[in-house]
């Protein structure tokens, strides 16, 4: 038996029904991807183009998204738990893994993996700055880069950042550029790992308008993590190194900023 469409209109709110839905440019499946959506979360439909939706997600970042990866919002999301990484059980019966940052619906069963709701996951992941780091180093190490990705399984660098930062309590902007301008200044126009804290964010810019094109976070002993395609993924790196990669990186530098509690 086919399955059912369901039908939309502009203004609805909706949510997301895959593991990982693709956010995209433009309304086509060969557009670039711009970002993406875990299960559970909340979209607001804004534009429609045959089976494409324009839409506004929670952070309010938007981009087109196929009908297929939407569903109904029962208006409770919100309140469901949000995983790590786990494998659930469906009320219909399907077994289906769900990333970092989704949520995950109350009539489905944790098999594997942890799942936690907003007193538990404020008391396990602390707002702490510390505590923000090393979340950074025990969830996405060694994840592969992927432009627009923000969970383990692919992730860029601004995706990481901000996946890191909303596990901790703290909601950041969806881009590099727009967390550049989120919380306050730290340390001088070069980079002093010495005036710096864990969880500091720092910006860099390859372009000469200095407009910021990646965005890393500091950890301790001088090391900072990022999601960097010139490594093909999330690496922890040290200010000290002398591989031209990390100098390269350190002169494109452009400014730190410790993000507060939101």
């Amino acid at each position: 038996m086919p399955k059912q469409l369901h039908h939309f209109t502009v203004g609805d709110i909706v949510r997301v029904r895959a593991a990982v839905a693709p956010m995209m440019t433009e309304s086509r499946a060969s557009a670039s991807l711009s970002s993406q959506l875990t299960a559970g979360h909340l979209l607001s439909l804004l534009d429609q183009r045959g089976d494409w939706w324009l839409v506004r997600s929670e952070d309010e970042y938007e981009g087109w998204v196929h009908r297929g990866y939407l569903e109904p919002s029962t208006g409770d999301e919100r309140d469901w738990p949000v995983t790590t990484g786990a494998m659930v059980r469906r009320a219909d019966g399907v077994v289906r893994a769900l990333p970092f940052g989704a949520r995950v619906a109350p009539d489905a069963m944790l098999l594997s993996g942890d799942a936690y709701d907003d007193d538990e996951r404020a008391r396990l992941y602390p707002p702490d700055h510390l505590a923000v780091a090393q979340s950074a180093q025990k969830y996405f190490t060694g994840a592969s880069y992927l432009w627009g990705g923000v969970t383990p399984w692919g992730t860029d660098c601004s995706g990481f950042v901000q996946a890191i930062a909303s596990l901790h309590g703290h909601e950041l902007p969806r881009d590099a550029w727009q967390q550049a301008s989120v919380g306050v200044r730290v340390g001088g126009e070069v980079l002093d790992a010495l005036a710096l804290q864990p969880a500091d964010l720092l910006f860099f810019s390859d372009r000469e308008d200095e407009r910021i094109t990646h965005v890393a976070m500091q950890l301790s002993n001088e090391r900072f993590v990022h999601s960097a395609i010139g490594r093909g993924g999330v690496s922890i790196e040290s200010v000290r190194d002398s591989d031209d990669y990390v100098r390269q990186l350190v002169a494109q530098f452009v400014v730190a900023r410790r993000f507060t509690a939101s």
